[in-house]
């Protein structure tokens, strides 16, 4: 029972730190300029969206976890009976 509520989480912040470590990536490749990253850097802005991304990711990875947790709840009460 246990189980796949571990895994469902693991998962979740498996996907959450892989998305972070592709962001950084991103934000870090020398290869291409982008003029509105620089600017937005310079005026300190970045900080405002990486701030709106991560604050998105956390509403999502929490309305996930509770859709989770009430659909567990859902499927325990309306189990077929044998």
């Amino acid at each position: 029972m246990f189980m796949p509520r571990y895994l469902t989480l693991f998962r979740a912040l498996l996907l959450l730190f892989l998305s972070l470590v592709v962001q950084t990536a991103v934000a870090e490749a020398p290869s291409s300029s982008i003029e509105m990253a620089d600017v937005m850097r310079s005026n300190g802005k970045i900080y405002v969206v990486l701030a709106v991304v991560l604050i998105l990711q956390t509403g999502l990875f929490a309305f996930l976890w509770t859709l989770d947790r009430r659909l567990s709840r859902w499927e325990a009460t309306n189990a077929p009976k044998n």
